[in-house]
């Protein structure tokens, strides 16, 4: 085509013209959608609570169609930040979620509950793990959101050994890309002296602390935001912690780049609640699995899940915590408890385990 049969550039009053006009039928339809929630809650009859409002199962399908039909040019992880916000908040019209976590407030946990909720959910900083899974137990909070494992360090035994006796029901799962920083007070890495932070950061930043501050006292902490709050009281003081604790407590990156050893530093969570929900489509069935002391046990636990086609995701022992030396599987499989072939294999699984508990079936992770 010739520059001549071109059409004309938009001038920038135009273009601006042009935004605004698409921000009102934004915020039109989101008000629509808002009332449409409403309409929602009402069909669902006289209920009491948000969490008697709340479905992740169809959250998952909405965020996936959000992918779905996603073709630029912003991100899908861009997209579903978005309208994760935007239910969060129309779900907050009948209540806030409460949502425990471990805090304090800057805690990779804390991301992950906003991640997965959203920042109309009412978040409860907690001082442990075992006290997120105490008070989703009473009542006090509706859903917990709690890390299991870091696809570099592996495995959090607590979170683990908690599913031993807790009656809790995994209904979600998150996973959160993490950047470590290095932040002080007075952003001078030749200041620093001691380094505070969590035992789980310290094994994920322990090369480039070789490296680099070889000499610094390394002082393990319950948590990353715990580490800054102690950096922020003096100059010789550094904490290791996500960008979001350092604006928290007032402290500034030492250096400009994150500092954990893998480029793919992944940590995923659990979302712990009271009940099973219905399929999403695309889910994950968490099992734990007492077995009988003989020959060929584990083979007989794993046999039923390939028969059926069923692919495990991962498989994790523990001491059982019932009798000496005898162990417990966590098992995590492809599907839905309601599927017919997870049925099928798992009561043929009965035949061989002393003791099956569902820990949970989800929606897998949407990104």
């Amino acid at each position: 085509m010739s520059e001549a049969n071109e059409p004309a550039p938009m001038s920038l009053a135009d273009a601006r013209a042009r935004i605004d006009s698409i921000d009102r039928t934004i915020q039109e339809l989101i008000a629509e959608r808002a009332r449409w929630a409403l309409q929602v809650g009402k069909a669902k009859g006289p209920l009491k609570a948000a969490v008697d409002y709340y479905r992740p199962e169809r959250e998952a399908q909405v965020l996936r169609m959000v992918v779905d039909r996603n073709s630029g040019p912003l991100a899908d992880e861009v997209l579903v930040r978005l309208f994760r916000e935007i239910m969060s908040a129309c779900l907050a019209q009948q209540e806030p979620l409460k949502v425990g976590y471990l805090g304090p407030e800057g805690t990779f946990s804390q991301q992950a509950t906003r991640k997965h909720f959203g920042h109309s959910a009412h978040g409860m900083p907690l001082a442990s793990i075992e006290e997120v899974f105490q008070e989703v137990e009473n009542g006090n909070a509706d859903f917990g959101v709690v890390p299991v494992e870091n696809s570099g360090q592996g495995t959090i035994q607590v979170t683990l050994d908690m599913f031993l006796t807790s009656p809790l029901r995994i209904c979600g799962e998150v996973e959160l890309r993490v950047h470590q920083y290095l932040l002080s007070r007075s952003g001078r890495i030749e200041d620093i002296e001691r380094v505070y932070s969590h035992p789980q950061s310290f094994a994920q930043t322990q090369a480039w602390l070789r490296g680099n501050l070889p000499a610094a006292e390394k002082i393990a902490v319950t948590s990353n935001a715990e580490a800054c709050r102690r950096a922020r009281n003096a100059d010789d003081a550094a904490a290791i912690g996500g960008e979001s604790a350092g604006q928290v407590y007032g402290l500034k990156k030492v250096i400009t780049s994150p500092i954990e050893d893998r480029a793919d530093n992944t940590t995923r969570f659990l979302v712990l609640g009271r009940q099973i929900f219905p399929p999403s489509g695309h889910d994950r069935t968490s099992i734990l699995v007492f077995i009988k002391d003989k020959p060929g046990a584990l083979f007989n636990v794993l046999e039923p899940f390939a028969r059926h086609g069923i692919s495990m995701n991962r498989i994790e022992s523990r001491p059982s915590h019932q009798a000496k030396w005898e162990y417990a599987f966590f098992i995590d499989l492809s599907g839905h408890i309601d599927d017919e072939a997870m049925k099928l294999a798992l009561a043929e699984l009965g035949e061989h385990a002393a003791q099956i508990k569902i820990l949970g079936s989800y929606p897998v992770a949407v990104p």
